[in-house]
């Protein structure tokens, strides 16, 4: 059974990247202890472990921040991501059977019932879900946490990304052609979609930043935050 740390900490992370705790926001021990129903020690620890994550920054004399998206771990995360998915669809090609086929067109389906009816949140879980198993089907489903834990920043970026104009039609339509292609053994092609496919980001960020700048921070920028509270996805 994880200990309280660990569940603190897996909400906590998972409401950042859900964004449900706003780049920017201010964290305050004592209120997040309360509305978890814990004591300040799992909370504080888990503030810890956020920070050295990249997710949480602590300023000195000012308070405990929900980190700003840094520009250049987005990148980072990208390149880890991008390396182990391709290497496992690579691995992939051949040795896909019609049960690993039938199950990632049965993900699809999901992702595009999430997409009709606006749940963003199932849509995100879906699309985790879907490259999860497309790495398991080239052998290496233990990889996936190492992919899991380097695109935090990463992940951030693709939820904002989600409400823009036909995205999610997009990222399915990818999705479906990767399949496609591994189900006919093609494999560069396989990958050439797969590569598309995950650098999409690179230009939702741009679109986004155009938008809200604030939620953004460039390598080495060091401006100290506001402090304002933390809010919920549809309280901004």
């Amino acid at each position: 059974m994880a200990s309280t740390r660990q569940q603190v900490h897996e909400q906590l992370r998972a409401r950042i990247i859900a964004l449900d705790l706003e780049p920017g926001a201010a964290l305050s021990e004592n209120d997040l202890a309360a509305e978890l129903g814990v004591s300040r020690t799992p909370v504080r620890e888990s503030l810890i472990l956020l920070g050295d994550e990249g997710l949480v920054d602590v300023y000195p004399q000012l308070g405990t921040f929900v980190a700003r998206i840094r520009l250049g771990d987005i990148a980072s995360a990208q390149f880890v991501r991008e390396a182990l998915e391709c290497a496992a669809l690579r691995d992939a090609v051949g040795r896909a059977t019609p049960r690993d086929v039938t199950d990632l067109r049965r993900l699809l389906r999901a992702q595009r019932d999430a997409a009709e009816d606006g749940d963003m949140d199932a849509f995100f879980l879906g699309d985790e879900d879907f490259h999860a198993r497309l790495m398991a089907v080239g052998g290496h489903a233990s990889a996936w946490p190492v992919v899991a834990q380097a695109k935090a920043q990463l992940d951030r970026a693709r939820r904002l990304s989600l409400p823009l104009t036909q995205q999610l039609p997009l990222l399915i339509g990818q999705h479906t052609a990767v399949v496609d292609r591994l189900e006919a053994a093609d494999g560069s092609a396989a990958e050439e979609s797969l590569r598309d496919h995950l650098r999409l980001v690179f230009g939702d960020v741009e679109k986004i930043r155009g938008t809200r700048p604030d939620l953004f921070t460039e390598d080495g920028e060091t401006a100290r935050p506001r402090r304002r509270p933390a809010a919920r996805q549809g309280q901004r």
